[in-house]
C-alpha cells in the first residue's frame, strides 16, 4: 500500500512514533493494526502530529484509555485533526450548556465529527436544536454524530423511505428525535423492516414510528421470530389483535417468553422451536402471507 515506508529510516522516523505510541498504552497487537490500516501514520512527524493531537484529545477526554480509543479511529481512518477547528467545535457544544460527559462520548467515539470545519459542524449543531434535541441530554450528541456523518443527498433519501409509508413530516422528525440512530441506519434496513412490520405483520405504519427503536433491531435475529410467535397466536385466537409493537419487540427476552412462548406450549407445543427457528411457520400451515389477521 505504502512501499516508500520501506525507504524510510527505521531508527529515526519509524521507531520514535512506535514507542511513542506505546507509551501512551497502545498495545502491539492495536500497534500493527493501526499502522497497517494507516500506514502513511509512520511517514508524519510525530512533533506536529502524533503528540499534538495526543494533547488534544488528553486536554478533553482526560485518561489514556479513552485517549487511546480516540487515536485508533483517527488513524484508522487517516483524519487529520485540526486543533483550531477541534477547540471551537468543543467551545460550542460547552456554550449551549452540553455535559461534559456527553462531549467526551462524542469525542471518543466519533472523533471524526468533532473534526469537522468549524462552519460545517456549527451548521449541524444548528439543525439539531431546530429539530429540537435538548442539548443536556445524550440524545443531543448522538443526533449530531448522525446528523453530520450523512450526506444530504443520503439524508433526504432515508426521509423519502420513511415518506413512501405514508408518514407525516412529523412523524419522520418524531423518529429521529426518539431514535436518532434510526437515520443511520440504510434505505434498504428501512425499507425491509417497514415492509415485515406493516405488509407482513399488519401493523400500521404510524404504530411502528411511535417506536423507532424497532428498525434498529435485526429483522432475522428479534423480528422474525417474535413476530413468528405473534403470527401463530393470533391465527389460533390465543391473543387479541390488539397487541402492540412495544409489548412484542423491545420487552426483554425472558419477558417476551414468558408472556407470549411458555404461556401457551400447553396449546401449541411448536412454540419455542418456532420462536428458535427450528421451525418454520410454513410447516405448520401459518405463512406470512396470509391477510387474515390485521393488527391494531
Amino acid at each position: 500500500m505504502r512501499p516508500r515506508v520501506l525507504l524510510l529510516n527505521p531508527e529515526r522516523t519509524i521507531l520514535p512514533k512506535l514507542e511513542f505510541l506505546c507509551s501512551i498504552g497502545v498495545s502491539r497487537s492495536d500497534l500493527s493494526v493501526i499502522v497497517s490500516q494507516n500506514p502513511d501514520l509512520l511517514n508524519r512527524s510525530i512533533k506536529r502530529n502524533l503528540i499534538p493531537h495526543y494533547h488534544i484529545l488528553k486536554s478533553i477526554l482526560v485518561s489514556d484509555e479513552k485517549v487511546i480509543k480516540c487515536l485508533k479511529r483517527l488513524l484508522k481512518s487517516s483524519i487529520v485533526l485540526s486543533q483550531n477547528d477541534f477547540y471551537v467545535n468543543i467551545s460550542l457544544l460547552r456554550g449551549l450548556g452540553i455535559p461534559q460527559s456527553s462531549i467526551s462520548l462524542l469525542v471518543t467515539f466519533n472523533p471524526s465529527t468533532m473534526c469537522l470545519k468549524a462552519f460545517n459542524f456549527a451548521e449541524g449543531v444548528k439543525k439539531v436544536v431546530q429539530i429540537g434535541f435538548d442539548p443536556s441530554k445524550l440524545q443531543f450528541v448522538r443526533a449530531l454524530q448522525v446528523l453530520l456523518g450523512i450526506k444530504q443527498k443520503t439524508w433526504e433519501d432515508k426521509i423519502e423511505a420513511f415518506r413512501r409509508w405514508g408518514l407525516s413530516e412529523e412523524e419522520i422528525s418524531s423518529i429521529f428525535r426518539k431514535n436518532p440512530f434510526c437515520m443511520g441506519l440504510s434505505e434498504k434496513n428501512i425499507m425491509c423492516s417497514m415492509n415485515f412490520l406493516v405488509c407482513k405483520m399488519g401493523w400500521q405504519p404510524a404504530a411502528v414510528a411511535r417506536v423507532p427503536i424497532v428498525l434498529s433491531y435485526g429483522l432475522e435475529t428479534r423480528i422474525k421470530p417474535r413476530c413468528s410467535v405473534i403470527r401463530v397466536l393470533l391465527l389460533k385466537g390465543l391473543i387479541k389483535a390488539d397487541v402492540p409493537v412495544s409489548s412484542v419487540m423491545i420487552t426483554r427476552e425472558k419477558y417476551f417468553l414468558g408472556r407470549f412462548v411458555i404461556k401457551y406450549l400447553d396449546q401449541v407445543p411448536q412454540l419455542l422451536d418456532i420462536f428458535q427457528g427450528k421451525i418454520g411457520l410454513t410447516e405448520l400451515g401459518f405463512g406470512f402471507d396470509d391477510k387474515s389477521v390485521i393488527l391494531d
